[in-house]
């Protein structure tokens, strides 16, 4: 029978309907009574903890709330005895329990100024008062309920409902004896009384594999810091520093048994060998965080600070970048802060409103990705994706951050019609908030953890991306050149015989090479969507195509700037990249290929060992043209230059099928001249053409004292070190 003439019936009857807003208010203990929502119990008493009989819970609304006097039990004291269809439970009760958030996170999160905000919202396997369970908060300001449920609550939003902090737009709750491995999600009433799809955890560090969308509770692992590692990584990615990174997509570098993924455990023991082998510096990882869709190969991320379950689980994530470090490898993270997709289970609309999204879809829609763009002005919104990116060096250890899509970030305009978008206060195109997000997350990261690199990538002239944010930079250490690649692709597709028009394509990244800290990237975007494989790119028959290529790789290690390289060009896979598959492993069968492979990892022990091709990478200093304008013969040459005692290195490219014999070049001294490295050597597939040591003679040429005369080999970059 319900309770009749009561003044809390109608706070029992939004209990059991899951309306109330501040369950808190009514269930637990208050005073000498017990009140407990228990839909599924035929009967509840009130026991110690020890289990002594206390009182007998008496059913207070039908559909299943229960009140009982504690008889003088503290409210601290007592348990939960229930039973239903023969069985019986004893549960400590929620509502008993005092808040999660202390005062400084309340206040910290609702200035959004909480750089560690990872370790209180979200779920977390933890003692709370004495007692083993899990914690859970989430933000939803313009709810009217929130619950966590799961198959432990039947995914039952009355059994769960959440204690609001409306200072800081929180909800959170304890929940008694859930263990880690239990998937949950949050089943949200919106200010409008609307039921809202589930929705997963935005700050969940595990979910479920897809199709499947929860969240499964479970602590992040926090990877002590190595003081050594950390000490030898800012030197290993410093301008200074050889920097090759070679960019994978985890769920296509190699396949298992039926076409399955390898686990993070199983890429530990044969990825990193493998880039040991190539010479190789860096890993980048196409984004690790949660997402729905393959086809999105992560760059529509749901669960952010989840590294994808398609692989294993958070600690095998973590081995696998503990095995990179004690390998000497760096472990460089795609990142994804500039939007999201529009799955119901994720951010979208998450709390009824445009909560971490734009309401006005000018702001808040990508076009082009058919997703939804961050509210940067939103201090709580840039704080979660500041704390996200922080999380990564901090939980994982992780060694840098790549940051995707940063022009759709900058600008308001961005793919969009003259009246398609918002000016800025100013009424400018400038994405102000944008702007101040990324330095400010650039800044923390580079504060709180020694040694760390951020990438941008980049494909506009926004000045000072790779500036530091005290000289009003957005604080990036490198820029992807964009420019650069696009121009010397355009070139390299061309036939040779009509290259001479396209000339300065080569040579026009030298005007601004040095403008930002740059990094060359031959990335998987240059390999996807109708663009064909970097090797069928290149003209000519099947040897010019590997010519053309080991050529254009030779250039391109040469040439000023840090080196990446995607997974399967190494070796000159053949067909354009597919993620539901392993790169073509099979083609290294083939001797061109073998070849090719084997032109890639010396080129990288060369990069390494020759101080001149990576000292001055961002300083003009570091590079001089020797022959830029030789338009027709294409032939491109210049030094390289290191710090002090450095031995410059010279650097030819013939960019034509034609051999040609002594070619004159002017050089920095007399001695003998000793090629290091041919791209057209035999053990690469090519002809073999050209000198090994060429002595200096005293006639100028090229402003210099002395020259040496040249065999250039067809379609070949060339290296030369004096003795």
């Amino acid at each position: 029978m319900d309770a009749s003439g009561s003044p809390l019936d109608g706070a029992f009857q939004a209990i059991a309907y899951a309306t109330h807003g501040d369950p808190f208010a009514v269930l637990g203990p208050h005073g000498d009574v017990v009140r407990a929502f228990l839909p599924q119990a035929q009967k509840a008493t009130l026991v110690t903890k020890d289990g002594q009989h206390v009182a007998e819970m008496s059913r207070v609304h039908s559909d299943g709330l229960f009140e009982g006097p504690l008889n003088g039990t503290p409210a601290d004291g007592y348990r939960i005895a229930w039973e239903t269809g023969g069985q019986s439970h004893t549960i400590d009760d929620p509502y008993r329990f005092g808040p999660l958030l202390g005062e400084l996170d309340v206040y910290l999160l609702a200035e959004g100024r909480h750089q560690r905000a990872y370790n209180v919202m979200g779920a977390h396997p933890i003692e709370h008062e004495g007692v083993k369970g899990a914690s859970f908060a989430v933000w939803a300001p313009g709810a009217a309920r929130v619950s966590v449920v799961g198959a432990f609550n039947d995914w039952d939003g009355r059994r769960h409902p959440m204690r609001a902090r409306r200072e800081c737009g929180v909800w959170e709750v304890f929940i008694p004896g859930l263990e880690p491995g239990v998937p949950y999600k949050y089943e949200i009433l919106s200010g409008d009384h609307r039921l809202l799809p589930l929705k997963a955890d935005p700050y969940a560090f595990y979910m479920e594999m897809r199709p499947a969308t929860a969240s499964i509770l479970t602590e992040a692992p926090a990877l002590p810091v190595d003081e050594a590692w950390t000490r030898e990584r800012a030197a290993r990615t410093a301008h200074n520093a050889p920097v090759s990174v070679y960019e994978v997509h985890l769920g296509s570098w190699m396949r298992g048994e039926g076409n399955s993924y390898l686990t993070y455990d199983e890429l530990a023991e044969r990825l990193i060998p493998y880039v040991l082998e190539m010479g190789f510096t860096h890993l980048e990882l196409m984004p690790v965080s949660e997402h729905p869709f393959d086809g999105s190969w992560g760059y529509q991320p749901i669960g952010l600070y989840a590294p994808t379950s398609r692989h294993g689980d958070p600690e095998s994530f973590a081995r696998f970048v503990t095995a990179c470090h004690e390998a000497g490898i760096g472990v460089i993270l795609d990142w994804v802060p500039g939007h999201f997709p529009t799955d119901a289970h994720g951010l979208g609309r998450f709390d009824g409103t445009a909560l971490y999204e734009h309401e006005d879809p000018r702001q808040g829609f990508h076009q082009d990705w058919n997703t939804l763009i961050y509210n940067y002005g939103r201090t709580e919104v840039s704080n979660f994706l500041t704390a996200n990116g922080l999380f990564w060096f901090d939980r994982y250890q992780i060694d840098g951050l790549r940051v995707d899509a940063v022009a759709s970030m900058l600008y308001l305009d961005y793919s969009r019609e003259h009246d398609q978008w918002v000016p800025n206060k100013y009424g400018g195109r400038e994405n102000l908030e944008a702007i101040e997000f990324l330095q400010s997350t650039n800044y923390a990261g580079h504060v709180n953890f020694g040694g760390i690199v951020t990438i941008a990538e980049e494909s506009t002239a926004w000045p000072g991306v790779s500036k530091p944010t005290e000289e009003g930079g957005l604080g990036f250490d490198y820029k992807w050149n964009m420019g650069w690649m696009h121009d010397t692709l355009e070139f390299m597709k061309t036939d040779p015989l009509y290259r001479k028009h396209h000339h300065d394509q080569m040579t026009f990244g030298l005007v601004y090479a040095f403008s930002e800290n740059f990094v060359l990237p031959l990335s998987h975007d240059e390999v996807v969507h109708g663009k064909g494989s970097l090797l069928n790119k290149m003209p000519g028959d099947a040897w010019q195509k590997f010519a053309n290529l080991r050529a254009y790789y030779g250039f391109m290690w040469g040439h000023p700037g840090k080196k990446l390289l995607f997974m399967g060009g190494e070796f000159a896979q053949g067909g354009e990249w597919n993620h539901d598959h392993s790169i073509d492993w099979h083609l290294l069968e083939v001797p061109e290929h073998q070849g090719m492979q084997k032109l890639v990892s010396d080129l990288n022990k060369l990069y390494r060992s020759r101080p001149a091709l990576h000292q001055l990478d961002t300083k003009p200093e570091g590079f001089s043209w020797v022959v830029g304008d030789d338009r027709e013969n294409s032939v491109f040459a210049f030094l390289r230059h290191g710090e002090g005692a450095a031995k410059p290195v010279l650097v030819i490219s013939n960019m034509t099928p034609n051999v040609v014999h002594d070619y004159r070049l002017g050089v920095p001294s007399g001695g003998t001249w000793v090629r290091l490295l041919s791209t057209d050597d035999s053990s690469y597939g090519g002809s073999g053409v050209g000198e090994d040591r060429i002595e200096a003679a005293p006639e100028p040429s090229h402003g210099r004292e002395h020259s040496i005369g040249v065999t250039l080999p067809p379609l070949a970059t060339v290296f030369f070190e004096v003795e």
